[in-house]
């Protein structure tokens, strides 16, 4: 055959095979019970020298491969947050493979360019951005498709620090640049993502973590308090980067408190709303993304759950003049807007709301069992799609919990700490879950933490025993000593 015929043919069976890999995707086990290593005894130590059969190499996608998933999109998968995914985008990937244009310059490919920024556009639009923001205005900013949040992160900071330098030297023509870099100070919450603190490192500049409230989010009097002491320390505080939806428990920074003190400190202010920011085109959630329009910059994760598959991290800048040259850390870029192009134009603003709407309300669900239970409690405000919670009592409990939950391999669950404790995340992930997984995991974890409770019942009751027995030893054997020092005293002796 030819290859284009091959193509076809192969094609047309990878088609099918995704396509029954997804609609029975829950009769796997959504956890591999495998050791570190497992793959590399499965198959040859080097590659072959001749072509080998695209059946061989399918047959052994199931022995080699499959057995080595964590099954992402399983109904059963509730563990960090989703991995976005729908067949639209998927389509939009084969095309996006196909084309294959390395989009590194308009010339490069000219699609490429233009429509990420239209859809960059679309989608600020969807969120209600300011209009500063969007490129197809009179405004100076626009957005751009990162890898990322963590590169999104970075090329705030990077922007920001060369924006704090410039700023400095106009003012003190005589300082170096390495001087004002060593005085450069940022801060994030201490709920942040560690990317936030990796791209400190990356960029050599200070990072100082902001101590959250009650609901773990960063409040302006602390950040303040912060700053002045900085400030009055000979430093210069540059950036902070806000987080709408912590990764440990999806709590919320009051930006609209923090951006004013931010602009007033000429600080730039980044916000990373990875996971929550797809909750921010539904109007009842909108409100969480309220004092944007003090920030210089602003992203989130449209393949986290806005069903654009891996990878498409959306960012934009309030002033493009800012960011020249911190654009991305790749020349190279795929044409991941197609993607943006399928998805939005195949379910429509309506659908993607429905999508939001639909796992917040399973999340919802979720919370309800747990507080019906008097044997768990929630441990963080449920505002989105996550739900914070643990069985009352030590963390030890709950990490032999989480042990059994995993080693079950039926359902798949990260923890958290908040506050010192060892919390359970619940996340509503995959696309396909019902209510009916909600039910059956909560029947599941129940009954986990059933058999873990009576067995700590049983084994305090038979400490219990073992205390009284060792007392009861304990005093027979004084009272023996007692009367063996009486009967065998000289006074006894004498005595009797």
């Amino acid at each position: 055959d030819s290859p284009i015929a091959e193509y076809h043919n192969q094609g047309k069976e990878m088609v099918d095979y995704v396509a029954d890999y997804l609609e029975k995707i829950e009769e796997r086990p959504v956890y591999p019970d495998l050791e570190p290593g497992y793959l590399r005894d499965l198959i040859p130590t080097e590659a072959p020298c001749e072509p080998e059969s695209f059946e061989d190499l399918m047959q052994d996608v199931e022995r080699v491969i499959m057995p080595g998933i964590t099954h992402w999109h399983s109904p059963n998968f509730f563990a960090y947050f989703p991995a976005a995914s729908s067949y639209p985008a998927m389509l939009a990937d084969m095309l996006c493979g196909a084309i294959g244009c390395i989009g590194f310059s308009w010339a490069a490919s000219p699609a490429c360019t233009e429509l990420e920024t239209v859809m960059l556009d679309w989608l600020g639009k969807m969120l209600q951005l300011p209009e500063c923001f969007i490129a197809g205005t009179h405004g100076h900013g626009g957005g751009v498709i990162q890898s990322t949040a963590s590169e999104a992160t970075l090329m705030s900071l990077l922007a920001a620090r060369c924006k704090a330098v410039r700023r400095v030297q106009a003012v003190e023509s005589e300082r170096s640049e390495s001087d004002v870099l060593s005085k450069l100070v940022a801060y994030t919450s201490d709920q942040a993502h560690s990317s936030v603190e990796r791209a400190a490192l990356i960029g050599a500049v200070m990072m100082r973590k902001v101590p959250t409230d009650e609901h773990f989010a960063v409040r302006e009097e602390m950040l303040k308090k912060m700053v002045e002491e900085d400030k009055a320390a000979g430093l210069i505080p540059f950036y902070f980067c806000a987080t709408l939806g912590t990764t440990p428990s999806c709590a919320f920074d009051h930006i609209t408190k923090l951006g004013p003190l931010c602009n007033k400190e000429n600080m730039w202010m980044h916000i990373d709303a990875a996971y929550a920011g797809s909750a921010f085109i539904c109007p009842e959630f909108r409100p969480l993304l309220n004092g944007i329009e003090y920030a210089d910059s602003f992203n989130f994760n449209p393949h986290k759950w806005l069903l654009i598959n891996f990878d498409c991290s959306t960012m934009w800048v309030k002033k493009r003049t800012d960011i020249i040259g911190h654009w991305q850390i790749p020349l190279g870029r795929r044409f991941r807007s197609l993607k943006m192009w399928f998805v939005f134009r195949l379910y429509g603003l309506k659908g993607l709301q429905a999508h939001i709407r639909k796992q917040v309300a399973l999340a919802k669900e979720f919370e309800s069992l747990v507080q019906a239970d008097n044997r768990f409690e929630i441990c963080a405000e449920v505002i989105l799609g996550l739900v914070c919670f643990r069985l009352k009592g030590s963390n030890e409990l709950n990490q032999n919990l989480l042990k059994r939950i995993t080693k079950s391999r039926e359902i798949h669950l990260v923890p958290c700490q908040l506050s010192g404790r060892f919390v359970l995340r619940f996340a509503i992930c995959a696309r396909t879950t019902e209510s009916r997984h909600i039910q059956r995991a909560w029947r599941h974890i129940t009954q986990l933490a059933f058999e873990l409770l009576q067995e700590q019942s049983e084994s305090n009751k038979n400490k219990k025993i073992l205390s009284l027995i060792c007392v009861k030893s304990f005093l027979i054997s004084s009272i023996w000593c007692l009367i063996t020092k009486s009967c065998f005293s000289p006074e006894f002796y004498y005595a009797s």
